[in-house]
């Protein structure tokens, strides 16, 4: 062999095995995205009634919610962008975001391998997740949509990943995606 077939056999030998490499993160995430369930399928968790969506300005005072955190009722009249926040988001904001079929990861008292899975599955799901911590949690994670809600002691992938399936977009203003 010459010395010019030996230098492109090996850059195309680095090139097939870095392309191999970069996929194994890919394939992963691919696992943790939630999909859509069909409008057929079931919501799951803890079922609250509907407190109704009234636009409120920030600041002003309302009822109080019938759940914690709150998945329904007066709040903010523009979302939280989707994604993840390293400080607490308002009630009253993140309720926007569930009004549009989003799902709201809150979380207190975890440690940081915790954080960086939830912070995995809510960026591979960015269009429909939004997560924060939250001191008045009174569960370590709490997953939240529009009038759904459960509450976990410690990260359980499988049920995190089936309530966003199953409760993403069943909502009043279904645009999440």
């Amino acid at each position: 062999m010459n010395k010019q077939t030996l230098i492109i056999g090996g850059i195309a030998i680095a090139v097939i095995g870095g392309g191999i490499l970069l996929s194994i993160p890919d394939q992963k995430n691919q696992k943790l995205e939630a999909g859509t369930a069909s409008k057929d399928t079931p919501a799951i968790g803890e079922e609250f009634d509907n407190l109704g969506q009234t636009h409120i300005e920030p600041g002003a005072s309302h009822e109080s919610y019938n759940s914690n955190p709150p998945t329904s009722g007066p709040h903010l009249a523009e979302p939280a962008k989707w994604g993840v926040y390293s400080t607490p988001l308002q009630d009253e904001q993140a309720i926007h975001n569930l009004e549009h079929g989003g799902i709201w990861i809150s979380y207190k008292d975890i440690d940081e391998q915790t954080k960086s899975q939830l912070e995995t599955i809510a960026k591979v799901n960015g269009g429909s997740v939004i997560m924060s911590p939250r001191s008045d949690n009174d569960a370590k994670i709490t997953l939240s949509s529009w009038l759904r809600q459960i509450k976990l002691e410690s990260y359980d992938e499988a049920k995190i990943l089936e309530f966003i399936k199953s409760n993403k977009n069943k909502s009043p203003e279904p645009i999440a995606f």
